[in-house]
């Protein structure tokens, strides 16, 4: 951050699909749903123990940017509609300017 910048938390909650269809079908309903006031979505390629076997997949990331306020709904939301039997959903808090994070908290139904 910039000096005399006073940064200020945001939450960034990350989950991985396999398809990109998946990914757009989250991304829009968590930005339908006013959970986030923006999700990014990279391919990559994980490397992971599942079932007894070491495993490499081409997946998706979702990087949904969000209050803390916001982030059990968004959680909830990303579970329900998720399509792994055991998704990672993964909560980090961020700083952030003080500028991008009123416009996340505006961007972020309000009430939630």
């Amino acid at each position: 951050m910039a000096t005399g910048v006073d940064p200020a938390d945001i939450s960034m909650v990350t989950t991985t699909v396999a398809s990109a269809a998946d990914a757009r079908r989250l991304a829009q309903a968590v930005m339908q749903a006013r959970l986030a006031a923006c999700v990014q979505v990279q391919a990559i390629t994980s490397h992971y123990h599942w079932q007894g076997a070491l495993q490499e997949a081409s997946e998706w990331r979702l990087d949904c940017k969000t209050m803390p306020r916001a982030t059990a709904a968004l959680l909830a939301l990303l579970q329900a509609l998720h399509p792994y039997a055991l998704p990672q959903l993964v909560v980090q808090t961020l700083q952030a300017t003080p500028a991008y994070v009123r416009w996340v908290d505006c961007e972020v139904a309000a009430g939630v």
